[in-house]
């Protein structure tokens, strides 16, 4: 993970955000919310991965950042699960890097934009099985959630925060509805904000996140 930017905080960190960027972006695509998120929540460590560069089939095959393949939109995303999985191994390393420095589990949150936000919602719900201080889900999906799935007592604990443009033309509004409403019926601590917005992250939401985080460290 030697690609991964780590923004450290002016004070000793005392709880950590891993946030993964979208498909086609970089690891420098949410620095400038992170500094400003360090901004007003003094003691929080950013660590933003980059994704490995590889043929997207949806997209002609050419290569760019992305945490796995999309190989087709309809009727559903159709996307390549070993590489899923292989990026979802790549949270779980740096969940044990945070824990390592010091950073209790309950005091780490999972972000991520689009695609980024399918492989924290992921990693959060069928791959890491201790505590998280929480989840972030920025104009995502949830393409592994299943009918039949249950939660373990400990992941029903992790808040949980969808946010969501009303205009989205990449992921649905639908999509990202049915992600919050997979996880409120199984008890999640989850809450749905949306915008007048695309795909894309406004003021509006940023001042949303930066409260929920607060609420979260103050605890």
């Amino acid at each position: 993970m030697h690609d991964t930017l780590i923004l450290e905080p002016a004070q000793p960190a005392s709880a950590s955000v891993i946030w993964l960027h979208g498909l086609g972006a970089d690891r420098f695509d949410f620095q400038p919310v992170a500094e400003a998120l360090q901004g007003v929540l003094p003691g929080v460590r950013f660590v933003l991965p980059q994704a490995p560069t590889r043929p997207v089939t949806l997209n002609g095959g050419w290569s760019m950042p992305s945490w796995y393949d999309i190989i087709a939109l309809q009727p559903e995303r159709a996307i390549d699960m070993a590489q899923l999985e292989e990026s979802a191994g790549q949270v779980l390393t740096l969940i044990e890097a945070q824990r390592a420095s010091g950073i209790p589990a309950a005091r780490i949150f999972l972000a991520g934009f689009s695609q980024g936000g399918a492989v924290v919602l992921h990693t959060a719900f069928r791959r890491w099985a201790g505590e998280l201080g929480g989840v972030l889900a920025l104009s995502t999906y949830a393409p592994t959630f299943s009918a039949d799935q249950q939660l373990g007592a400990i992941q029903q604990r992790h808040p949980v925060l969808c946010l969501h443009g009303r205009d989205d033309e990449v992921v649905p509004h639908a999509l990202g509805r049915r992600a919050y409403d997979w996880l409120a019926a199984r008890g999640v601590d989850v809450a749905w904000r949306d915008y007048p917005m695309g795909h894309e992250v406004v003021n509006e939401e940023l001042r949303d996140i930066a409260l929920w985080l607060a609420e979260r460290l103050a605890d």
